[in-house]
């Protein structure tokens, strides 16, 4: 490949890293919006950065350098956020239905359709051979060898390609993909392709006594036929995510004769002069929607008196609350008397609910904030037992969900109903409002609900969970004991 001069190189490396950075941040249309832009900038920061500043050839220049990077390292993404940016890519691959090919060349095109792309970004950004290593590394070391294939094969691809060039940002190689999509192969049974993988592999490193050792034993495993698995199941499929509704074509409004728009006071003199602008989205379980429901600069005062609270958002689980795979967002409680905004908020919604929110039968309102591929598996909003956390308020179940978008997004981020099979998109400043219990106090299973993952975008969204104390005047129980 030639020698390189230290300085020389030094600068190449320095100069291609400050110019990416900085056309990310000039460029109109670079917008990190784009998962690809998103996670492309959190590896460089985590990666390529290091690279440059550690580097050897940087080393006679460095040590104000180091020092320098130093005082910024800790506000650069970590080895978690880098991973989870990965796994946002591949949870976007499988609820959307994406072709990997297409995802690598910028392109939001469902696999296997002629259907318009899912989101068309302004500038397309295509992703690095070693970029895809990575997303196929991250997979790959947690067993998911569904995944570790298919974004290896086109980290080798484009490995072969380039072969022999010389690109200071990659940390991986032609030789690291072969060996990794070997073995995902053959622990996905493909033990013929495993071979030929190995085979490729040392035609490039032929003293590798690890690889032809492999080789070896693939051979006698065809030989002997017993090809198969040999380890832990693998993941042939990908997960059912589609499950979640979150591409459920919505019915035509003329198919809908039961649903309505309409204007609401609800009897409350606070709506008299601006009547809520109600949208029924579902009978059951009950799902409305309120447009305008929030101004443009509310929105924004609450995203920020939010914003340096956010942290890991979590989930009951048993009598506890912990994080988990299968809620990537970040969240912060706001009490109403944190500005006169939340307070005006939380008065809007008890007009328009009916409901009593005075302290304690109402929390505290939730802000979420869902980044890249941001999502919120299948679940209820009211406790299904009764260790769960909630009950410690002593003011019973939830009975109900107000759930206000802050903001608009590109693509994704709908709240599905799996069982009422219908979708919700984003509507910038509205409310989605449904009753979590029935009028007897049981749960309402039709309730289940998911946050899609966001696709495009950067989904906020506050929550006001509202409980059943309190409110037995305001909506008593009906007649009919199964209600």
């Amino acid at each position: 490949q030639g020698y390189h001069h230290p300085r020389v190189s030094f600068k190449v490396s320095a100069c291609r890293f400050y110019e990416k950075v900085r056309a990310l941040h000039q460029d109109p249309e670079a917008s990190v919006d784009n998962p690809l832009l998103a996670f492309s900038l959190i590896k460089r920061l985590h990666s390529d950065w290091p690279n440059v500043v550690y580097s050897e050839e940087a080393a006679e220049n460095t040590q104000a350098f180091h020092a320098g990077f130093k005082d910024v390292e800790h506000e650069l993404p970590g080895t978690e956020d880098l991973d989870g940016a990965a796994q946002a890519l591949m949870r976007l691959q499988d609820v959307y239905g994406l072709s990997v090919k297409g995802m690598v060349n910028g392109i939001f095109q469902r696999a296997g359709t002629s259907f318009p792309p899912l989101y068309s970004p302004g500038r397309r950004v295509s992703l690095s051979a070693d970029d895809c290593f990575h997303v196929g590394k991250v997979a790959y070391d947690t067993g998911d060898y569904y995944h570790s294939i298919t974004w290896l094969e086109e980290a080798a691809s484009l490995f072969r390609l380039s072969y022999g060039s010389w690109n200071p940002e990659d940390r991986s190689s032609l030789e690291d993909a072969l060996d990794h999509l070997a073995f995902s192969y053959f622990m996905a049974g493909n033990v013929s392709h495993a071979l030929s993988l190995s085979k490729e592999f040392l035609q490039y490193d032929p003293s590798n006594r690890r690889v032809a050792r492999n080789v070896a034993k693939y051979k006698k495993l065809l030989e002997t036929g017993t090809e198969g698995c040999h380890g832990p199941p693998p993941q042939h499929c990908p997960p059912s995510h589609a499950l979640l509704g979150c591409l459920s074509p919505q019915p035509a409004p003329e198919h809908l004769p039961h649903l309505s728009c309409s204007y609401e006071t609800n009897g409350s003199p606070y709506l008299l002069l601006q009547p809520a602008k109600k949208e029924m989205v579902q009978i059951r379980p009950y799902v409305a929607l309120y447009h305008d429901f929030i101004s443009d600069a509310e929105a924004e005062t609450i995203k920020k008196l939010a914003g340096p609270w956010l942290q890991r958002s979590v989930v009951a689980s048993g009598e506890k609350q912990q994080k988990a795979e299968y809620r990537i967002s970040k969240s912060a409680w706001l009490k109403d008397t944190a500005d006169p905004v939340v307070q005006a908020l939380e008065q809007r919604i008890a007009a328009v609910t009916g409901l009593d929110l005075q302290p304690p039968y109402a929390e505290y309102l939730q802000v979420v904030n869902y980044g890249l591929g941001g999502h919120y598996e299948p679940h209820f909003d009211h406790a299904t037992s009764r260790k769960s956390p909630l009950y410690r308020m002593k003011s019973g179940n939830r009975i109900a969900t107000v759930m206000i978008y802050l903001s608009a997004v590109e693509a994704g981020g709908s709240t599905a109903f799996i069982y009422a099979n219908v979708s919700v998109p984003v509507v910038k400043n509205a409310a989605l409002f449904w009753w979590n219990l029935r009028r007897n106090g049981d749960g309402d299973g039709d309730t289940l609900h998911a946050g899609c993952p966001v696709l495009a975008g950067d989904k906020w969204v506050a929550n006001k969970w509202i409980h059943e104390h309190g409110q037995e005047f305001r909506r008593p129980c009906s007649a009919n004991p199964q209600d």
